[in-house]
């Protein structure tokens, strides 16, 4: 007779000799292993084309620098995202549409303060459609007047929509906090501003800023590089400019100290975001601070999460990871929490940061982060999607394979000593500053008793 009793996660962990072991990984092909190409072509556009042919199908990532300073940037930015693919000199939506279904392709177009960004894929041999298309688009997009204002009324729809979300409240909130009025701080750009936004501004902007000297192509997919190469030329032969993409201003220095109340009036929780200063994925300490992160709050088995959500039970999820902009990199802390238990979660957030610093990971919790990292690292390489994402993140710091090919090796390396200088030096709670967007009548006396408290304007309900 079959038994219907189950066992719960815990039990199946454990044996009669004690918790299961986390099996070691197996030996895993280097990224070095593809072949691949990475070359900057006449027109000042770097090419980063790279073999992986589990599957007939290849993904591409353009990125663009796409900086600006004035008022409406932000604003025109995101219009002429949304509507760079609706038509150009010889497509129309529906051709454009038509052509990539037929090769069982996609194409899409999104835009923030630091770049813009296509994003496709398509059949192996439908690559050389998907480049005209794109070729099409980066050199003769259309704005028909029509399209630009049906966009654009859709987008303000949209962002009267996202601008009362707890988290894009909390987001904004903690850029200005951090860097004051810089373009990054635009990162969703007010409605009354699109609402300004002309064909005439939309194609000046592309004129001026969708440029290739500085912009990065990654290819991913069953392709011979050194071929895909020459067809990347040819198809793009028309994108040409002797001015570089515009690059996001540098990001001001970031300190720790005051923390943010920003008032959101009724509110039932509460969201709790930190940052920090960090390093760069170009510094040879950033492994060792990769591993003190996830040992703090960067994987569920973290010390965070053991704290304020397996313990205490304030949160559902806590979570700090990586920002990277530009040449700078920040380490951030997120968990959205009930009121009544905001101001002790924002406590055992700053004591665990402090408990790292001081008392850093041990052997085996290095050990446990330290294959986390390497296995994560290989399953987010391990489709063509994923790898060809790495890859474009990694070009705006001018990096490529050869860095996420070497990096399980660094990993391996660092040491334990290395681990605790690096909690030491970045995750000290002085260093942090930060917000908590929530209800101020409720918050505001218990956060004061924690000092660093200050409140700011009021956020929308």
């Amino acid at each position: 007779m079959t038994s219907t009793t189950h066992r719960s996660a815990a039990e199946i962990g454990r044996t009669e000799r004690g918790p299961r072991a986390v099996p070691v990984l197996g030996a895993q092909r280097a990224a070095a292993d593809l072949s691949h190409v990475d070359t900057v072509l006449g027109n000042g556009l770097r090419v980063l084309a790279v073999r992986k042919a589990n599957v007939p199908m290849v993904e591409l990532r353009l990125r663009v620098p796409f900086g600006g300073t004035e008022p409406l940037h932000s604003a025109t930015a995101e219009v002429l995202a949304e509507t760079i693919l609706t038509g150009t000199a010889r497509r129309d939506r529906v051709e454009i549409d038509t052509e990539l279904a037929l090769i069982g392709g996609e194409l899409r177009a999104s835009v923030d303060p630091e770049r813009l960004a296509f994003t496709g894929k398509a059949l192996a041999s439908g690559l050389p459609t998907l480049l005209d298309v794109l070729a099409d688009a980066l050199t003769s997009a259309s704005y028909v007047d029509d399209e630009v204002s049906r966009e654009a009324a859709r987008l303000i729809e949209r962002l009267a929509v996202s601008r009362t979300q707890p988290r894009v409240i909390a987001r904004e909130a903690l850029l200005k906090h951090s860097y004051g009025d810089h373009p990054v701080t635009r990162e969703v750009p007010q409605p009354q501003d699109v609402r300004q936004v002309t064909p005439e501004s939309v194609r000046a902007l592309h004129h001026a800023a969708v440029l290739p000297r500085g912009s990065v192509l990654v290819l991913v997919g069953d392709i011979d590089p050194d071929q895909v190469v020459g067809d990347v030329e040819n198809a793009l032969r028309g994108w040409a400019s002797e001015r570089a993409a515009a690059a996001l201003l540098e990001l001001p220095e970031l300190s720790g100290g005051e923390m943010l109340l920003v008032p959101r009036a009724g509110a039932v929780q509460s969201q709790i975001r930190l940052v920090a200063a960090a390093l760069p994925r170009t510094d040879a300490r950033y492994p060792a601070l990769q591993l003190a992160n996830l040992a703090y709050g960067g994987y569920f088995s973290s010390r965070l999460v053991e704290n304020i959500r397996e313990d205490k039970g304030y949160t559902y999820s806590a979570h700090s990871g990586f920002e990277f902009t530009g040449s700078t990199a920040t380490v951030g802390v997120d968990a959205d929490t009930a009121n009544e238990v905001t101001a002790a979660a924002v406590l055992e957030t700053r004591y665990e940061l402090g408990r790292l610093a001081l008392v850093p990971p041990d052997a085996d919790e290095i050990e446990s982060v330290r294959q986390y990292a390497v296995g994560s690292l290989v399953i987010a390489t391990s489709s063509q999607a994923g790898l060809a994402g790495q890859l474009s993140a990694l070009t705006a710091s001018g990096l490529g394979v050869e860095w996420l090919a070497a990096h399980p090796n660094r990993l391996a390396a660092v040491t334990a000593e290395e681990v605790a200088q690096a909690a030491l030096d970045f995750f000290a709670p002085a260093r942090f500053t930060g917000v908590v967007v929530g209800d101020a009548e409720s918050l505001a006396p218990k956060l004061a008793a924690i000092g660093e408290f200050t409140v700011g304007e009021a956020g929308p309900k």
